[in-house]
């Protein structure tokens, strides 16, 4: 993990060490937080609008003896710790990405989260709210604002489905296909670039994973969705 970034995305949140006491207060969340998942996600998406300090993948419990002490990481100095646990570091990147994607995704004109709902209709026009929101993964209070947003700019219409008059679909205006066109255009060749670092070789073991993780979690969502 680049010290660079991870001070510049997060600063203040690292080198503190609990030893055994909660935090005094919520670390500082990284840019972007509470925009919603993006995304992908999210958002992700979108970030988590809790503190750093209180999430999952913000540090891991020291090894010793007597109360384990809560290392947190994320700005230049400590390294990441080489025992920390696979989630912890999982819950690290994911919001480093995206706060990364957050930080790409400025002075376009569009949230990072609003740009999430444009490439979903840019793929599939006149799809419902719920399909969206679920597609997403948002709440649909949340999405709901997202597309009032969206409406107001221009970007998405709302049109009643000409077969049920009680469904409202949800279309991109051509303002909106432009956007969106313009939005991957700065951004996509941006984030394929972040992933240069990665070795061709370790290519196939990190896709495995990822599709897996991707499996895993998209069953745990539909799961909690269901109770």
């Amino acid at each position: 993990m680049p010290k660079d970034l991870t001070s510049k995305l997060w600063p203040g949140i690292l080198g503190r060490v609990l030893t055994g006491q909660p935090s005094e207060g919520p670390a500082p969340a990284p840019p972007g937080a509470g925009a919603g998942a993006s995304s992908a996600g999210a958002s992700s998406a979108g970030a988590s609008s809790a503190g750093a300090g209180a999430g999952p993948g913000c540090g891991h419990a020291a090894p010793g003896a007597g109360k384990p002490r809560l290392v947190v990481w994320g700005e230049a100095g400590p390294e990441v710790p080489a025992d920390a646990p696979l989630s912890s570091l999982a819950g690290m990147a994911s919001r480093l990405m995206g706060a990364y994607w957050w930080r790409a995704a400025q002075g376009l004109g569009v949230s990072p989260a609003g740009l999430g709902v444009l490439r979903l209709l840019a793929a599939e026009d006149g799809l419902k709210s719920s399909e969206v929101a679920a597609r997403g993964w948002w709440a649909a209070g949340t999405l709901t604002s997202m597309v009032d947003t969206l409406v107001r700019d221009g970007y998405v219409e709302r049109r009643r489905d000409d077969g049920d008059r009680r469904v409202v679909r949800l279309y991109l205006t051509d303002a909106g296909g432009a956007k969106v066109d313009a939005a991957l255009g700065e951004t996509v060749p941006r984030w394929h670039d972040a992933f240069d670092y990665i070795d061709s070789a370790d290519e196939p073991v990190i896709r495995k994973f990822l599709v897996d993780t991707i499996e895993r979690f998209s069953k745990l969502v539909q799961e909690e969705r269901g109770k």
